[in-house]
Protein backbone atom coordinates (compact mmCIF):
# COMPACT_ATOMS: atom_id res chain seq x y z
CA UNK A 1 0.00 0.00 0.00
CA UNK A 2 1.60 3.13 -1.15
CA UNK A 3 1.97 7.17 0.15
CA UNK A 4 -0.22 9.76 -1.19
CA UNK A 5 1.76 13.29 -0.49
CA UNK A 6 -0.12 16.35 -0.31
CA UNK A 7 1.72 19.92 -1.60
CA UNK A 8 0.35 23.39 -0.90
CA UNK A 9 2.80 26.26 -3.16
CA UNK A 10 2.03 29.30 -1.48
CA UNK A 11 3.58 32.80 -2.53
CA UNK A 12 6.20 32.82 0.13
CA UNK A 13 5.79 29.37 1.91
CA UNK A 14 5.53 25.49 0.37
CA UNK A 15 3.89 23.28 2.52
CA UNK A 16 4.13 19.55 2.29
CA UNK A 17 2.74 16.43 4.09
CA UNK A 18 1.84 12.82 3.36
CA UNK A 19 -0.75 9.39 4.40
CA UNK A 20 0.56 5.91 3.82
CA UNK A 21 -2.41 3.30 3.59
CA UNK A 22 -1.72 0.79 5.91
CA UNK A 23 -4.18 -2.83 6.61
CA UNK A 24 -5.49 -0.91 9.76
CA UNK A 25 -5.73 2.70 8.15
CA UNK A 26 -4.04 5.86 6.90
CA UNK A 27 -0.64 7.25 9.01
CA UNK A 28 -0.20 10.45 8.59
CA UNK A 29 3.37 11.79 8.15
CA UNK A 30 4.36 14.78 10.09
CA UNK A 31 4.23 17.68 7.55
CA UNK A 32 7.19 20.36 6.91
CA UNK A 33 7.37 23.88 5.17
CA UNK A 34 10.07 25.11 3.41
CA UNK A 35 10.18 29.06 2.58
CA UNK A 36 11.22 30.18 -1.01
CA UNK A 37 9.80 32.84 -3.51
CA UNK A 38 10.33 30.92 -6.76
CA UNK A 39 7.27 28.23 -6.58
CA UNK A 40 9.54 25.51 -8.73
CA UNK A 41 12.42 25.67 -6.09
CA UNK A 42 9.87 25.57 -3.18
CA UNK A 43 8.19 22.59 -4.63
CA UNK A 44 11.17 20.27 -5.32
CA UNK A 45 13.03 21.50 -2.30
CA UNK A 46 10.08 20.89 -0.14
CA UNK A 47 9.56 17.42 -1.65
CA UNK A 48 13.33 16.56 -1.69
CA UNK A 49 13.43 17.13 2.35
CA UNK A 50 10.31 15.38 2.92
CA UNK A 51 11.35 12.26 1.31
CA UNK A 52 14.77 12.63 2.42
CA UNK A 53 14.13 13.04 6.14
CA UNK A 54 10.85 10.35 6.01
CA UNK A 55 12.84 7.72 4.04
CA UNK A 56 10.54 7.28 1.91
CA UNK A 57 11.31 5.81 -2.15
CA UNK A 58 9.72 6.93 -5.08
CA UNK A 59 8.54 3.71 -5.73
CA UNK A 60 6.38 3.48 -2.70
CA UNK A 61 4.80 6.89 -3.58
CA UNK A 62 1.25 6.52 -5.10
CA UNK A 63 0.24 10.03 -6.39
CA UNK A 64 1.14 13.84 -5.33
CA UNK A 65 -1.97 16.18 -4.75
CA UNK A 66 -0.97 19.78 -5.07
CA UNK A 67 -2.88 23.32 -4.60
CA UNK A 68 -1.62 26.80 -3.52
CA UNK A 69 -1.72 29.81 -5.33
CA UNK A 70 1.88 28.66 -7.13
CA UNK A 71 1.07 24.99 -7.75
CA UNK A 72 0.22 26.14 -11.55
CA UNK A 73 3.74 27.06 -11.87
CA UNK A 74 4.41 23.01 -11.85
CA UNK A 75 3.69 22.30 -15.52
CA UNK A 76 5.39 18.02 -15.38
CA UNK A 77 5.16 15.27 -12.67
CA UNK A 78 7.37 15.31 -10.43
CA UNK A 79 9.79 12.27 -11.31
CA UNK A 80 7.25 10.49 -13.15
CA UNK A 81 4.66 10.40 -10.54
CA UNK A 82 1.31 10.68 -10.93
CA UNK A 83 0.68 14.75 -9.82
CA UNK A 84 -2.75 15.82 -9.52
CA UNK A 85 -4.16 19.56 -8.70
CA UNK A 86 -6.73 20.01 -6.91
CA UNK A 87 -9.05 23.75 -5.95
CA UNK A 88 -7.84 24.91 -3.03
CA UNK A 89 -11.14 25.78 -1.54
CA UNK A 90 -11.78 21.84 -1.87
CA UNK A 91 -8.41 21.58 0.53
CA UNK A 92 -9.48 24.61 2.65
CA UNK A 93 -12.78 22.41 3.61
CA UNK A 94 -11.11 18.92 3.57
CA UNK A 95 -8.55 19.83 6.26
CA UNK A 96 -10.72 21.54 8.28
CA UNK A 97 -13.35 19.11 8.70
CA UNK A 98 -10.45 16.64 9.28
CA UNK A 99 -8.36 18.49 12.00
CA UNK A 100 -11.62 19.52 13.63
CA UNK A 101 -13.37 16.37 13.40
CA UNK A 102 -16.74 17.88 12.06
CA UNK A 103 -18.84 16.82 9.61
CA UNK A 104 -19.84 20.27 8.88
CA UNK A 105 -18.47 23.81 9.60
CA UNK A 106 -17.43 26.97 8.53
CA UNK A 107 -13.76 27.01 7.24
CA UNK A 108 -11.25 30.21 7.47
CA UNK A 109 -8.44 29.71 6.07
CA UNK A 110 -6.24 32.92 7.22
CA UNK A 111 -3.43 33.49 4.94
CA UNK A 112 -2.27 36.43 3.66
CA UNK A 113 -6.10 37.30 2.73
CA UNK A 114 -8.76 35.45 4.41
CA UNK A 115 -11.22 32.65 2.51
CA UNK A 116 -14.15 31.37 3.97
CA UNK A 117 -15.50 27.70 3.24
CA UNK A 118 -18.80 25.85 3.55
CA UNK A 119 -17.59 22.47 4.31
CA UNK A 120 -19.65 19.20 4.37
CA UNK A 121 -17.65 15.61 5.01
CA UNK A 122 -18.73 13.81 1.48
CA UNK A 123 -20.62 16.98 0.04
CA UNK A 124 -19.71 20.17 -1.49
CA UNK A 125 -17.17 22.50 -0.70
CA UNK A 126 -18.77 26.03 -1.10
CA UNK A 127 -16.53 28.78 -1.37
CA UNK A 128 -18.79 32.15 0.15
CA UNK A 129 -16.14 34.85 -0.40
CA UNK A 130 -13.69 35.99 2.27
CA UNK A 131 -11.85 39.28 2.61
CA UNK A 132 -8.47 40.97 1.87
CA UNK A 133 -7.68 41.47 5.29
CA UNK A 134 -5.65 38.98 6.67
CA UNK A 135 -1.80 38.55 7.35
CA UNK A 136 -0.71 40.47 4.38
CA UNK A 137 -2.64 43.60 5.92
CA UNK A 138 -1.31 42.92 9.43
CA UNK A 139 2.59 43.38 8.40
CA UNK A 140 1.47 45.97 5.81
CA UNK A 141 0.25 47.95 7.95
CA UNK A 142 2.78 47.20 11.24
CA UNK A 143 5.90 48.36 8.84
CA UNK A 144 4.02 51.30 8.04
CA UNK A 145 2.93 52.12 11.98
CA UNK A 146 6.05 50.91 13.46
CA UNK A 147 8.28 49.70 11.15
CA UNK A 148 8.41 46.07 12.10
CA UNK A 149 7.85 43.71 8.78
CA UNK A 150 8.11 40.35 10.43
CA UNK A 151 5.61 38.33 12.67
CA UNK A 152 7.73 37.84 15.17
CA UNK A 153 8.58 41.84 15.88
CA UNK A 154 5.16 42.66 15.27
CA UNK A 155 4.16 39.99 17.94
CA UNK A 156 6.68 41.73 20.44
CA UNK A 157 6.07 44.60 19.84
CA UNK A 158 2.21 43.71 20.45
CA UNK A 159 2.61 42.08 24.01
CA UNK A 160 3.19 45.39 25.79
CA UNK A 161 0.25 47.48 24.12
CA UNK A 162 -2.92 48.62 25.16
CA UNK A 163 -5.88 48.62 23.08
CA UNK A 164 -7.30 51.38 25.34
CA UNK A 165 -4.62 53.95 23.73
CA UNK A 166 -5.89 53.05 19.80
CA UNK A 167 -9.51 51.39 19.52
CA UNK A 168 -13.16 53.49 20.50
CA UNK A 169 -14.57 50.57 22.68
CA UNK A 170 -18.07 50.37 23.65
CA UNK A 171 -17.75 51.59 27.25
CA UNK A 172 -16.25 54.87 25.80
CA UNK A 173 -19.55 55.97 23.91
CA UNK A 174 -21.87 54.69 26.33
CA UNK A 175 -23.14 54.95 29.80
CA UNK A 176 -23.01 51.83 32.24
CA UNK A 177 -26.87 51.93 32.69
CA UNK A 178 -27.49 52.01 28.83
CA UNK A 179 -25.37 49.36 27.69
CA UNK A 180 -26.83 46.16 25.30
CA UNK A 181 -23.16 44.78 24.22
CA UNK A 182 -20.13 43.75 26.20
CA UNK A 183 -17.79 47.19 27.79
CA UNK A 184 -15.10 46.23 26.04
CA UNK A 185 -16.49 45.51 22.47
CA UNK A 186 -14.73 47.11 19.98
CA UNK A 187 -16.92 50.74 17.97
CA UNK A 188 -14.23 51.48 16.11
CA UNK A 189 -10.84 50.34 15.04
CA UNK A 190 -8.18 53.17 15.51
CA UNK A 191 -11.40 55.05 16.30
CA UNK A 192 -9.86 56.70 19.64
CA UNK A 193 -5.76 56.73 18.99
CA UNK A 194 -4.10 58.80 21.70
CA UNK A 195 -1.28 61.40 21.30
CA UNK A 196 0.55 59.05 23.54
CA UNK A 197 -0.10 55.81 21.87
CA UNK A 198 3.09 53.95 22.12
CA UNK A 199 4.78 51.53 19.00
CA UNK A 200 2.92 48.56 21.09
CA UNK A 201 -0.03 49.88 21.00
CA UNK A 202 -0.36 50.33 17.97
CA UNK A 203 0.76 46.96 16.70
CA UNK A 204 -1.75 45.35 19.03
CA UNK A 205 -4.31 47.82 17.24
CA UNK A 206 -3.35 46.56 14.08
CA UNK A 207 -3.51 43.07 14.94
CA UNK A 208 -6.87 43.14 17.00
CA UNK A 209 -8.37 45.04 13.74
CA UNK A 210 -7.64 41.67 11.69
CA UNK A 211 -8.18 39.32 13.72
CA UNK A 212 -11.77 41.32 14.49
CA UNK A 213 -12.40 41.67 11.04
CA UNK A 214 -11.75 38.14 10.04
CA UNK A 215 -14.19 37.60 13.20
CA UNK A 216 -17.25 39.48 12.07
CA UNK A 217 -17.00 38.13 8.71
CA UNK A 218 -17.21 34.37 10.05
CA UNK A 219 -19.68 35.37 12.12
CA UNK A 220 -21.94 36.79 9.50
CA UNK A 221 -20.97 34.04 7.04
CA UNK A 222 -21.93 31.39 9.36
CA UNK A 223 -25.22 32.62 10.15
CA UNK A 224 -26.07 33.12 6.43
CA UNK A 225 -24.97 28.95 5.84
CA UNK A 226 -26.80 28.05 9.32
CA UNK A 227 -23.42 26.91 10.54
CA UNK A 228 -22.37 27.36 14.24
CA UNK A 229 -19.09 25.58 14.24
CA UNK A 230 -16.29 28.05 12.33
CA UNK A 231 -13.03 26.27 12.06
CA UNK A 232 -9.65 28.76 12.14
CA UNK A 233 -6.70 27.44 9.56
CA UNK A 234 -4.07 29.16 8.26
CA UNK A 235 -0.90 30.48 9.47
CA UNK A 236 -2.29 33.41 11.58
CA UNK A 237 -3.58 30.32 13.97
CA UNK A 238 -0.43 30.04 15.26
CA UNK A 239 -0.10 33.73 16.68
CA UNK A 240 -0.74 33.34 21.10
CA UNK A 241 -3.45 36.62 20.36
CA UNK A 242 -5.29 34.18 17.71
CA UNK A 243 -6.60 32.17 20.44
CA UNK A 244 -7.01 35.08 23.10
CA UNK A 245 -9.14 36.91 20.82
CA UNK A 246 -11.64 34.01 19.22
CA UNK A 247 -12.44 32.99 23.41
CA UNK A 248 -13.18 36.49 23.76
CA UNK A 249 -15.53 36.37 20.75
CA UNK A 250 -17.23 33.07 21.31
CA UNK A 251 -17.96 35.01 24.53
CA UNK A 252 -19.54 37.46 23.29
CA UNK A 253 -23.18 35.75 21.94
CA UNK A 254 -22.92 35.53 18.37
CA UNK A 255 -24.25 31.85 18.23
CA UNK A 256 -21.08 30.55 16.94
CA UNK A 257 -18.35 28.37 18.54
CA UNK A 258 -14.98 29.09 17.01
CA UNK A 259 -12.18 26.36 16.79
CA UNK A 260 -8.41 26.10 16.60
CA UNK A 261 -7.51 22.72 15.77
CA UNK A 262 -3.84 21.27 16.09
CA UNK A 263 -1.77 21.37 13.29
CA UNK A 264 -4.58 24.50 11.54
CA UNK A 265 -1.46 26.28 10.03
CA UNK A 266 -1.38 22.72 7.49
CA UNK A 267 -5.26 22.25 7.63
CA UNK A 268 -5.08 22.68 3.21
CA UNK A 269 -1.92 20.79 2.21
CA UNK A 270 -3.55 17.88 4.77
CA UNK A 271 -6.82 18.42 2.69
CA UNK A 272 -5.04 18.03 -0.41
CA UNK A 273 -3.44 14.69 0.53
CA UNK A 274 -6.78 13.22 1.57
CA UNK A 275 -8.36 14.24 -1.74
CA UNK A 276 -6.04 12.18 -2.89
CA UNK A 277 -6.68 9.00 -0.30
CA UNK A 278 -10.48 10.02 -0.88
CA UNK A 279 -9.82 8.92 -4.91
Amino acid sequence: MGIVIGIDVGGSTTKIVGFKRTESGNIRIEPQFVRANDPLTATYGAFGKFTDENRIAIKDIDRVMMTGVGSSHVKRDLYGIDCLRVPEFNCIGRGGLFLAGLDRALVVSMGTGTAVVHATLGGEMQYLGGTGVGGGTLIGLSKLLVGAESIEHITEYAEGGDLANVDLRIKDISSPDSMTLAADMTAANFGNVSDVATKSDLALGAMNLVFETIGMVSVFAARCAGVRDIVLTGNLTRLGFCKGKYDELNSMGYGVKFVIPECAQFSTVIGAALLGLDK
